[in-house]
């Protein structure tokens, strides 16, 4: 019998707050948690306002040696790490080593870490950067590091597909449940808010100007305008089913029924669209793995650029997917900011919350454009939630999408 992926822990770090019951109480309430950039002085950028996580202290969720040797972007992992493992009532150390994985998705990489060590070559009399600089700034640390902290020593992995990173991370911690590996870490953070990362974020041209929080990141709304960078993420305890059952896991989330990946092979235009023809293949691909029917999905959480081309082009690929079945949509980027990898993890992390509750929070759209004519949720809605589908688009082709379903002990 093939084994069967589930999610046993969530662990939660972006603007909207820190651990999970935090951040559900913020999503229901629908308050932006967006801002002007603290971390240092944005005025000189076009892009002012971010989802800053505040009041985060490294040295409150990993031990001093690690905080030294990292960027913040692995701090807000191992934060989110730390929860997780408590959440699912996972002790690292009772576990064989070789049982447990590591496989979280990165895109920006440890790079306020990396501009401090260059700014202090190119400043001071010092002919070499720091000691930690060549592993800090890599995409690849956070794996490392958490597999270190925790005596991970199975199979371990990054992903890196911009936006759709989270969700690729979710497929690939299936794949691994389904090859003999019983515990895996997946899901992913970021923290792209360095005056480096977002001088190469604006490069993009999707992010907005605006300067009002309230009304700064707006997808598939008539004000939409480009999305606001955020930070932050989620990371989840993927588990083998039989393995969750034998050792009681508190709870059980969800199962990771299908995922699927797509590539349009052309590079991305200029505050422009995408392929809605391979944007669409990715949901049907994961619906048909995970044997659901476009029907049985009761909520949908969406890539949500903030573009106006690329929000219709989302809203055709939901169409083309679903055709008549008209799914139920909701976000929740316009309160924590667009968190690159960090993003798709953060609603998947939405999404098991809201089956777990049976509430769907809002999604913020107070009118619609035209072609992006969708069910979005309007308020805090009481619905039975059994299965969900979340959606991600990274810039240059990357497209991804998970089917999400609850878990029922009558299904073993």
């Amino acid at each position: 019998m093939t084994p069967r992926a589930v999610i046993t822990g969530i662990g939660i770090v972006c603007a909207s707050g820190i651990g999970v019951d935090t951040y559900w109480k913020t999503a229901l309430s629908g308050e932006t948690r967006i801002g002007r950039i603290t971390q240092f002085d944005p005025s000189r950028y076009d892009t002012t306002l971010a989802g800053e996580v505040e009041g985060f202290g490294a040295a409150e969720h990993m031990p001093s040696r690690f905080v030294v040797q990292t960027d913040r972007w692995t701090h807000l992992a191992f934060c989110a790490a730390g929860q997780a493992l408590a959440d699912a009532g996972i002790d690292p150390e009772a576990l064989d080593p070789y049982d447990m994985s590591v496989a979280l998705a990165s895109g920006s990489g440890g790079n306020a870490f990396g501009q401090r060590e260059l700014q202090h070559l190119w400043s001071s009399s010092s002919r070499t950067v720091g000691a930690y600089q060549s592993i800090a700034w890599f995409y690849a640390a956070t794996v490392g590091q958490l597999s270190i902290r925790h005596g991970m020593k199975g199979p371990s992995v990054v992903l890196v597909s911009e936006s759709a990173g989270g969700l690729d991370s979710f497929a690939h911690a299936a794949r691994l449940v389904r090859r003999g590996t019983p515990v895996v870490l997946a899901g992913g953070t970021e923290a792209p808010l360095s005056p480096y990362a977002l001088t190469c974020q604006q490069h993009n041209h999707a992010m907005t100007s605006r300067t009002d929080p309230a009304h700064a990141y707006c997808p598939f709304d008539i004000d939409a305008d480009g999305y606001v960078p955020g930070e932050g993420g989620a990371v989840f305890v993927v588990e083998d089913l039989d393995h969750a059952l034998a050792r009681g896991a508190p709870v059980i989330y969800g199962e990771i029924a299908g995922a699927a990946a797509t590539f349009d092979g052309r590079p991305s235009r200029r505050r422009g669209g995408f392929d809605v023809e391979q944007y669409a293949r990715a949901m049907t691909t994961a619906l048909h793995r995970a044997g659901r029917r476009p029907e049985d999905v009761d909520v949908v959480f969406p890539d949500a650029l903030g573009l106006p081309a690329a929000d219709r082009d989302e809203s055709a690929a939901l169409r083309a997917a679903f055709g008549s079945a008209s799914p139920v949509v909701t976000t929740q980027k316009p309160l924590v900011g667009r968190l690159y990898q960090g993003g798709a993890a953060l609603d998947a992390a939405t999404a098991l919350l809201a089956m777990r509750h049976d509430l769907l929070p809002p999604a913020g759209v107070r009118t619609p454009a035209p072609g992006c004519d969708l069910n979005f949720v309007a308020e805090v809605t009481p619905t039975p939630v059994t299965t969900a589908m979340i959606n991600a688009r990274g810039f240059d082709g990357f497209n991804a999408s998970v089917v999400l379903h609850r878990y029922q002990q009558e299904e073993k």
